[in-house]
């Protein structure tokens, strides 16, 4: 829970702020771009809600901030309605889950509501509005784990939905020797007629992603939109297993066509099928020039 007492002198006067408890992780500053942003190495709020799309970003990102560094000076009165709209519709079937967890250091969520068994792309907190939000919306069947680093409570999802967990072996650790569905080998899996899994190491020996629909690739740690660059990106600096791997994977991804990219970390990414083939190509030639 955030303190008043160790709230940031960077935030500008008003109701909500961030204190010092804050990882610098990003999540306000793209769940609620209007309201909070970057001052030094945390985040803070640079412009008070001034209408309640902007108030109910901040309160969304209030509820997703996975250390509880974001405050109000009054106790909010809509906190309920603010749990109500996570997770929030990013296109179509398609969800953006929010409740971030520091065990896997803010990574982002997703939920696919589908008519075969709903899906959850890596592991938000387990939290109890999300979690009843979820049982509204279908359950979940699949819990599919892009990579080891983001799979904060997998174990209770699995535990209360009954879901079947899908990760790669290469990436399975002590705490996730028990998923039900180990994937394995280096060749893409049509796990069903609208869900491809892509391994991609690099990042991580056992990283995958997953193309739902032709549409939506979600790419955990392996690829990004960055807006220090304005262009997709891959995390050469958060490259722990090999970037020469990771640079090969890249390329064969570059063979498929999506028009979302739903990282883990870093921002959302959405254009036409042309401008996203003219974006990969972009993050090759860059990724082609490392070291």
């Amino acid at each position: 829970m955030a303190h008043l007492t160790q709230r940031r002198p960077e935030n500008i006067s008003g109701e909500f702020y961030v204190d010092h408890t804050c990882i610098d992780c990003d999540t306000c500053r793209w769940m609620a771009p209007e309201v909070f942003h970057q001052a030094g190495e945390q985040s803070a709020v640079y412009h008070q809600p001034v209408n309640e799309q902007e108030h109910l970003h901040a309160m969304q990102a209030l509820l997703s901030c996975p250390t509880s560094s974001i405050g109000t000076i009054n106790k909010p009165t809509d906190i309920k309605q603010a749990q109500a709209s996570l997770p929030i519709a990013i296109a179509h079937n398609v969800f953006h889950c929010g409740y971030h967890a520091e065990s896997s250091f803010a990574a982002a969520s997703y939920f696919i509501q589908r008519p075969d068994g709903n899906v959850l792309v890596d592991s938000p907190r387990f939290a109890a509005p999300l979690v009843k939000r979820l049982e509204a919306l279908g359950g979940v069947r699949y819990l599919y784990l892009t990579h080891r680093d983001d799979v904060a409570d997998h174990e209770k999802f699995h535990e209360h939905f009954g879901c079947d967990r899908l990760l790669h072996t290469d990436d399975i650790t002590t705490a996730t020797r028990s998923v039900e569905i180990p994937l394995s080998g280096d060749q893409p899996i049509q796990f069903a007629p609208d869900l491809l899994i892509i391994p991609v190491p690099g990042h991580s020996k056992g990283h995958t992603v997953l193309l739902y629909n032709q549409t939506f690739l979600f790419t955990g740690d392996h690829l990004a939109w960055s807006d220090d660059r304005q262009q997709l990106y891959a995390f050469r600096d958060f490259c722990w297993y090999s970037w020469a791997e990771q640079v090969k994977s890249m390329h064969r991804l570059a063979n498929y066509s999506f028009e979302w990219v739903l990282p883990g970390h870093g921002r959302r990414y959405h254009s036409d099928r042309a401008t996203m083939r003219q974006q990969m190509q972009l993050c090759l030639d860059w990724m082609d020039q490392q070291p």
